[in-house]
């Protein structure tokens, strides 16, 4: 399917969004169908016609925080000191127009970070696919777009859903929420009460240690989490790409060490430890390569993220980079979303 520019589109014409799922899963595409309307937008994201992932850009960490919330009491390991995490790490501190999709991105470090298991993260998804599609059906006027390359192409995938059974339980459960919604013939309905979004002051209930009267516990649950400041090394030979990777990181949450030498920035890496490795390959003295093999023969680096960093990236060149144990590839020139891609697909 080509794509279709979201510029064209002047006005908002009618659409029909089971149609138009239909015809793209048919056709067992893959990539991204983005869907606008008035109020919201919605991404969808296919391998080969089966569902990987799908959002909306209304409230979704408010719907993936209310799903944790509902997993917590059967999976220990989600306890109120994650949310809280996923808050400082994706939602307050990532510039989301900057960051396509943080709200996988937390699903894929609740992975990488065992709080969350593989078939675990696919399930999750499921149900958000379900509520998310719900509304994505009712939508009945907006423009949209499919890509054939999407955000997730590099990241880990976690599940392959049937689009058809995600829409039928999407209706079974639109038809459960009308029946209950109007009941039978003269039976009183109550109004339900207003989703409430995720705060401090609402948290009890999160985790079972919550419902204890203890105040000593109270006040462990209560106490900010630190920050931890991800080290990142920078070695590139021209000060303008070392400035423009810190102008781009975040302070709170990353902190950036430039050398623009590579032999003096080797004994500084092993003093410095970093948890990744943005490294040049064209270099004076010492290149990408050599010095990535160098490292690799630290017993302390032989896991770190090494990311070659340069516009070469022919078969020759990525043959070289595979060969030293380098961890992937940034293309020059390089976006903030590409710079962030690359650090949350390795590092976090």
């Amino acid at each position: 399917m080509k794509t279709l520019p979201i510029g064209r589109y002047r006005f908002f014409q009618r659409l029909q969004p089971l149609s138009i799922l239909t015809k793209i899963t048919s056709q067992s595409a893959s990539g991204c169908l983005q869907v606008f309307s008035p109020s919201a937008s919605w991404s969808i994201y296919l391998e080969e016609g089966k569902l990987i992932y799908v959002c909306y850009s209304v409230n979704m960490f408010d719907l993936l925080y209310r799903k944790l919330r509902q997993w917590s009491q059967q999976i220990p390991t989600l306890h109120n000191e994650i949310y809280q995490q996923l808050q400082i790490l994706f939602e307050t501190s990532i510039d989301e127009r900057a960051i396509p999709n943080p709200d996988y991105l937390a699903i894929c470090w609740l992975v990488k970070k065992r709080y969350l298991n593989r078939e675990q993260a696919g399930r999750l998804i499921e149900e958000l696919a379900i509520e998310v599609l719900q509304s994505f059906l009712a939508v009945d006027e907006g423009s949209y777009e499919f890509t054939a390359e999407s955000f997730l192409d590099n990241m880990p995938h976690f599940c392959r859903l049937d689009v058809r059974l995600l829409v039928e339980q999407c209706q079974k459960q639109t038809n459960k929420a009308q029946h209950s919604q109007y009941g039978h013939k003269n039976q009183p309905q109550t109004k339900t009460k207003p989703k409430q979004r995720f705060s401090q002051e609402n948290v009890q209930g999160l985790h079972p240690d919550f419902n204890k009267s203890d105040n000593n516990n109270q006040k462990k649950y209560q106490q900010p989490v630190d920050k931890k400041l991800y080290k990142i090394v920078c070695i590139d030979d021209s000060p303008i790409v070392l400035t423009i990777i810190k102008s781009f990181l975040d302070e709170q949450i990353f902190s950036v060490i430039g050398f623009n030498e590579p032999l003096k920035a080797l004994m500084q890496i092993i003093r410095t430890k970093p948890d990744l490795i943005l490294l040049d390959i064209e270099m004076p003295n010492l290149d990408g390569y050599e010095l990535c093999s160098l490292l690799r023969k630290h017993s302390y680096f032989k896991n770190t993220p090494v990311i070659m960093v340069t516009a070469k990236t022919g078969f020759i060149n990525r043959a070289k980079a595979k060969l030293v144990r380098a961890s992937g590839y940034l293309t020059k020139p390089f976006s903030q979303s590409d710079l962030m891609k690359i650090i949350f697909q390795y590092m976090l």
